[in-house]
């Protein structure tokens, strides 16, 4: 793969690396998931912060390597990686995420 050098780049080979439903269907779930676990943390404290990590990461991994078969985008371009699976779960759940994945070449179901 060519180097990446913008954002501009990585969105659409980002959307590309997240070509199957069920795959984004996991990201959301781990997603979802950080925003319960802060607000937990928040409100408990201790030991609640290791979940939201935890929860992003091992659902999106475990779609990577066992849905998807590649290797997850955070090993290559970790900060631009964490804004994009943000981006992809706030465009999905407003409806817009369709537009982006047929501009990135990627059937949206």
């Amino acid at each position: 793969m060519a180097r990446i050098a913008s954002y501009a780049e990585f969105w659409p080979h980002y959307l590309r690396e997240h070509a199957r439903a069920r795959t984004r269907r996991l990201h959301y779930v781990g997603t979802a998931l950080t925003f319960v676990f802060a607000v937990v943390a928040v409100l408990a404290g201790g030991w609640w912060w290791a979940m939201v990590p935890l929860a992003g990461y091992g659902f999106a991994w475990f779609a990577h390597f066992r849905v998807e078969r590649n290797r997850p985008a955070t090993f290559s371009h970790p900060l631009w990686s964490l804004v994009s699976d943000y981006r992809m779960f706030f465009l999905w759940l407003f409806g817009r995420l369709d537009q982006h994945l047929r501009a990135a070449g990627v059937e949206p179901y």
